[in-house]
């Protein structure tokens, strides 16, 4: 018995189980999304679900707030985790602490951020009724709307809590694996600290932090939880939308759930194909 033989045989126990789940799951899910749901008398496949869910009003709206907080949370979350990992790298006093405190929201999960989110940014929230008792806003309810709001700020910020780390730590370990070389040299050679971090910092972390940005996107654009917790009813984000079909009581409306499901899974694999084709061959130090 060969290697390979044998990892597959000690992992099998655990492999399949998942692999029935997920892959039973999700041809459960592409089925619906046809139309063929037995259970409600739907047992001839069809296109209906997709063309009803292409047809919704909110769809576009939803599709450009999804869009506008993805892509948002992804290049803010690439500046702020590069601008973080080169304070760290330059810091020299209690850098152990620091980069403790800094990857800690790595191991809270989103929703217990959400919810703290909500009760500090909120206009009933602490942070408004802390300003109101200073007299720096007249009532709590001149709080700036941070959350629930038309642009999804909270949410953006959610997801910047959690992601500048998660980022930031592959940044700073590629900083402290590639040193100092490169700058130096960049340096003598009459390059200005601008110069020097777009044209020798930069480019060497690309290889890393691209794939961890396309992840980023990938995550918040199918995530439903934290915009579920601190986005407006309508117009929602899609992964929300997914979720109001799928609960609905009427279950004429699960194959609209799934339909609009496969719709996001698709858009997202050919982000990842795109990604693999025009920029993966290009990550290669």
């Amino acid at each position: 018995m060969n290697r390979n033989t044998a990892a597959w045989l000690l992992t099998a126990p655990a492999l399949i189980p998942v692999l029935i789940l997920f892959f039973g799951g999700f041809g459960l899910g592409i089925l619906q999304s046809f139309s063929f749901f037995p259970l409600i008398g739907l047992d001839t496949p069809n296109f209906s679900a997709y063309t009803e869910v292409l047809a919704e009003d909110e769809l576009l709206l939803s599709l450009v707030l999804t869009l506008l907080v993805s892509l948002s949370a992804t290049f803010l979350t690439i500046a702020l985790a590069v601008t973080a990992a080169l304070a760290l790298r330059s810091a020299e006093r209690g850098r152990r602490g620091i980069l403790f405190l800094f990857q800690f929201p790595i191991t809270v999960p989103h929703v217990i951020i959400a919810l703290g989110a909500l009760l500090l940014l909120s206009q009933s929230g602490f942070a408004a009724r802390l300003t109101a008792f200073f007299g720096i806003i007249s009532d709590s309810t001149d709080f700036p709307v941070l959350v629930n709001d038309r642009l999804g700020l909270g949410i953006i910020y959610v997801y910047l809590w959690k992601q500048i780390p998660f980022i930031g730590i592959i940044a700073l370990s590629v900083l402290q694996s590639m040193g100092n070389d490169y700058e130096e040299l960049a340096r003598s050679l009459g390059a200005k600290q601008s110069q020097v971090l777009f044209h020798v910092i930069l480019p060497l972390m690309r290889p890393a932090l691209l794939p961890g940005s396309v992840l980023c996107f990938a995550f918040t654009f199918g995530s439903y939880e934290v915009p579920f917790l601190l986005g407006r009813s309508y117009p929602s984000m899609l992964p929300v939308l997914v979720y109001r079909y799928f609960t609905n009581f009427n279950l004429v409306q699960r194959p609209l759930a799934m339909a609009l499901a496969v719709l996001i899974t698709l858009f997202l694999l050919v982000t990842v194909i795109l990604y693999k084709k025009f920029l993966g061959g290009r990550n290669r130090l």
